[in-house]
């Protein structure tokens, strides 16, 4: 092989290697619990998109534009600390107590965010309450900032969805 099409192998081989260290992948978290209530107390206590006062850390829920229960309806969540969330619903069935939105400028360090909320009756009674999420980090370099990589991401999630959750059971149960 030529010296030429030597360093154009090695060439390719780093852009390649660099091409793929730079991919901004899709993060996706599921958590769910299970809850000694029935589906329908559960939806009625979380089921409203002008409502978020269940979760521990948001003070408050406004609706910016729309119809809380139609498609395109926004929201602003303001944490306890006074951070923003804004929001819009892409799907809402209350017959199957489901809710979709997507986060479309926040504080957390997430961007492209789709989540579903679903409330599922069991034949025993109970109920679970699934909620799961598909996202990128705040910051697309590679790796990504301190605070706003893959890890800080997922945590800050995982964390909204498990004190959510948690709580969820205490005010149903």
């Amino acid at each position: 092989m030529s010296k030429f099409m030597t360093a154009m192998l090695v060439a390719w081989c780093a852009f390649t290697n660099q091409a793929s260290a730079a991919i901004d992948e899709t993060i996706r978290v599921k958590e769910s619990i299970e809850i000694n209530a029935p589906a329908d107390k559960v939806w009625a206590a979380i089921g409203s998109f002008a409502d978020m006062r269940w979760h521990p850390a948001i003070a408050k829920t406004e609706i910016t534009g729309g119809k809380a229960t139609e498609v395109g309806a926004t929201r602003v969540l303001t944490t306890q600390d006074g951070g923003k969330i804004n929001e819009v619903l892409t799907s809402f069935d209350a017959d199957a107590k489901t809710m979709k939105y997507e986060i479309t400028e926040s504080v957390l360090p997430v961007r492209e965010y789709g989540a579903t909320l679903k409330v599922k009756a069991s034949t025993d009674g109970k109920t679970t309450v699934v909620w799961s999420a598909m996202f990128k980090r705040k910051d697309p370099a590679h790796p990504g900032a301190a605070g706003q990589d893959d890890e800080a991401a997922k945590a800050a999630i995982l964390g909204i969805f498990k004190s959510g959750l948690e709580n969820i059971k205490k005010i149903s149960e």
